[in-house]
């Protein structure tokens, strides 16, 4: 008896939200002490030393406080022909990028610019991972679709 699997060839949609990762902010706080640190450590003369110390610990602590107050996003990849969408706007030349288990997610806003979001392992568990995974496969097929003669 032989075991077929039968093949959907439905298109994969996905849906996700995008909320700032409490990873990275935590991160940009360890890497600001830790740049303080570095420059109380080294042989730089104490009267430069300190105030460049507190800049870069208050630089850490700004970039942090700034990437927890970025709103939440809705994206939706439709796994077809349609464009993908941004909080319900469609969006432009959208791609997803992985880094191992980071995931980014590029596109062109309606002024040309590049635009980025990404999902770190607290905001992105390995189920929705995969099904981003997959959606992002047909959104890749769908970009390299090219027509045939009229």
């Amino acid at each position: 008896m032989t075991h077929s699997h039968r093949l959907s060839s439905a298109s994969v949609s996905c849906r996700l939200e995008w909320r700032p990762s409490r990873w990275l902010i935590g991160a940009l706080f360890a890497l600001g002490l830790l740049a303080a640190l570095a420059v109380l450590a080294s042989g730089m003369p104490r009267a430069a030393a300190w105030p460049l110390a507190v800049s870069a610990l208050a630089y850490a602590c700004w970039r942090a406080r700034r990437e927890s107050r970025l709103p939440s996003h809705a994206l939706f990849l439709p796994g077809n022909e349609l464009p993908a969408t941004l909080d319900g706007l469609p969006i432009e030349q959208a791609r997803v990028q992985w880094r191992g288990p980071l995931a980014f997610l590029l596109w062109r806003d309606r002024q040309g610019r590049l635009q980025r979001l990404s999902w770190w392992p607290d905001t992105l568990p390995p189920a929705r991972r995969r099904e981003l995974r997959l959606a992002a496969g047909s959104l890749d097929a769908s970009r390299h679709h090219r027509q045939v003669a009229p």
